[in-house]
């Protein structure tokens, strides 16, 4: 820009004054810093990974409490914040849905499982049994802002080409539709489902000849991760792992490494994890806990139930240690593709320890025992179907009470660690004690992500507005809760609960309660092992009508009498069961069939040539 000066003078006049003024403009500008001379770089969004772990207890991870090894996810909560009253739902789909969403269950449409869901519930609103459309994904969330989205691993939120996750805003997906499945074959949970319903990207998957689940769940996504690093781009990678859901099942190496544990067995493990949750600040020291009345006297066992039981939990623990190891592989190779440092790690698991025990009935014990080689010497190995049951369950879940289908503490309250690596925004070490929800991480993740959640609306069309709130005023260090004195509510399978700061209103229906509601102060005693009802009649009554307006709100229906989730499965299994076998016995009646009316067809044409023959024979005679 020429600067003109109206001096009066020559023109060489003119010519030093406008070299002064450029000179001048000149030494303005060298002394503005140069970054502030550029325009701002917008900043960039981090990488984020969902780690959801299958059906683990309260203590099932090293920095929780376990005493088997999880150095990789300990790691991460050194490098971040765990979540010591953070509960998810007593069921994996619910949690699921709720963990997608930020959306409560029974409005993203889980009010109840397919496996669980009584006959008298099914089709009524807010019991799908699949995660409906009136709700928005975080991977539609964050897909919109331009990330790249991928999930692999277990679903669970519906098979049909709308619902699986390519539909539901993911760009790649190797998904699992069922609740569970083996973990070294393509191979369904014999009994439940007639296939194991994995999806590559919508169209049916098939598994690796070397498949095993957690190593496969990681590879893929990083695989995934590296097919798409050209577009720059960050992403979202949602791993959901089948460890450790029923069949338990881990290499040969891994569950050797715990050949020398557990033989005092689950009361003594139970006690030994309580004292390891307090020493780490993970629960109040001396916090009191239960003896659960489905737990076994571990002497009255026999030798062979014993050797059985020890061997069962040395195959979870090596499952649960190989998937730590994954994890690890995933956590190195973000290092070495320098994406560790902005990235937001969260992981978490979908309910308690898996209490059920497959064993429990004969008719069950026949049929496993056909399907499966139940030798104890091949228990947690390929071709085995084992669980943990009750008696391990309750040293999952210690100290709390209960375990998963449950509303108990153990049924619902679960290890959560968010790490984002030497970011301010997340304070590492720090253990978080005030209540946190499952709902709560969709707006945490928009949050860190700079991203903008919806407000109720989507596309133009209305959804079901978020229900939790954003954990990071926790994740920097404040005290309490961000959902302060506001009711959260909770109901499945008849199970019911409702949150108010420290208080827990909760309701059991057997056979882990008695149906009756509870009170307790689940920041002081974790294990419920105090009712409060009585000393608190105001705070209780409160709390009762509490939870009538978020059942009401959220079309909450009462379980027929009689009601067992546990009952519920096995008639789930025992009718495709049954189908299953209708089917088979309908292919060997059919063949049976097909092969008389062959013989019979046969028969007559032979006769008919006989009878040729003859009348041939009588004309050459003749």
């Amino acid at each position: 820009m020429a600067v003109r000066v109206e001096t009066g003078g020559g023109p060489d006049r003119t010519a030093v004054v406008r070299r002064a003024g450029l000179l001048a403009i000149g030494a303005l500008l060298a002394a503005v810093p140069a970054a502030a001379q550029r325009a701002p770089a917008p900043p960039r969004h981090p990488n984020i990974v969902i780690l959801l772990a299958d059906d683990w207890g309260f203590s099932d991870v090293g920095s929780f409490g376990a005493g088997y090894a999880t150095p990789n996810i300990d790691a991460l909560a050194k490098a971040g914040v765990r979540f010591s009253n953070f509960h998810a739902a007593g069921s994996c789909s619910p949690t699921r849905a709720m963990l997608q969403t930020g959306v409560m269950n029974h409005r993203a449409g889980l009010g109840n499982m397919p496996e669980t869901i009584p006959d008298a519930h099914r089709g009524k609103p807010g019991y799908d049994t699949v995660m409906n459309h009136s709700v928005v994904t975080i991977a539609q969330m964050l897909k919109a802002a331009g990330y790249r989205t991928y999930l692999t691993g277990k679903w669970h939120l519906g098979s049909d080409a709308t619902r699986l996750p390519e539909a539901r805003g993911y760009d790649r997906a190797f998904s699992l539709a069922d609740a569970g499945a083996d973990n070294f074959d393509q191979r369904p949970i014999e009994g439940m489902y007639d296939k194991a319903n994995w999806t590559d990207n919508g169209k049916p998957g098939k598994l690796p000849k070397d498949y095993y689940s957690s190593r496969f769940v990681v590879q893929t996504m990083i695989d995934y991760i590296e097919a798409d690093r050209a577009s720059g781009k960050p992403f979202l990678a949602s791993v959901n792992f089948l460890a450790n859901h029923i069949p338990v099942q881990a290499p040969d190496s891994d569950i050797a490494r715990y050949a020398g544990l557990y033989r005092d067995g689950w009361t003594a493990l139970r006690e030994a994890r309580a004292r390891r949750a307090a020493a780490l600040g993970i629960v109040p020291a001396g916090a009191p806990m239960v003896t659960m009345a489905t737990t076994r006297d571990w002497k009255a066992l026999d030798a062979d139930e014993r050797r059985a039981a020890t061997r069962t939990m040395q195959a979870y623990a090596g499952m649960a240690t190989a998937m730590d190891r994954e994890i690890g592989r995933l956590v190195a190779h973000l290092k070495a593709s320098g994406d560790y440092d902005n990235t937001i790690f969260v992981f978490l698991s979908d309910n308690g320890p898996e209490p059920l025990d497959p064993y429990n009935r004969l008719r069950n014990r026949l049929f496993l025992g056909m399907e499966y080689d139940t030798s104890i010497a091949n228990i947690g190995r390929r071709h085995s179907f084992s669980a943990i049951g009750p008696g391990w369950a309750s040293a999952a879940a210690s100290p709390l009470s209960g375990y998963k289908f449950s509303a108990t503490e153990g049924g619902l309250r679960v290890p959560l660690i968010i790490a984002w690596p030497g970011h301010p925004r997340v304070r590492a070490g720090a253990i978080s004690d005030g209540l946190a929800h499952v709902t709560d991480i969709v707006p945490t993740l928009t949050e860190l992500a700079g991203v903008p959640a919806h407000g109720g609306t989507w596309e133009g069309r209305r959804v079901e507005p978020l229900a939790g709130r954003s954990l990071v005023p926790m994740l920097a260090g404040a005290a309490g809760s961000v959902h302060g004195d506001t009711p959260i509510g909770y109901e499945l399978s008849g199970n019911a609960a409702l949150f108010r700061g420290d208080y827990k209103l909760v309701r059991n229906l057997p056979p882990t309660g008695d149906g009756r509601w509870q009170l307790f102060d689940i920041r002081t005693d974790p294990g419920e092992t105090r009712d409060l009802s009585r000393t608190m009649p105001d705070r209780f009554a409160a709390m009762r009508a509490d939870y009538a307006a978020f059942a009401k709100a959220n079309g909450v229906l009462e379980m027929p009498a009689g009601y067992t989730a546990d009952d519920q499965i096995n008639l789930y299994a025992w009718r495709k069961q049954g189908r299953k076998r209708a089917i088979q016995a309908a292919l060997v009646l059919g063949g049976a069939l097909v092969a008389i009316s062959a013989l019979g067809w046969l028969l007559i044409r032979r006769r008919r040539a006989r009878r040729v023959d003859q009348a041939k024979a009588d004309v050459v005679g003749a």
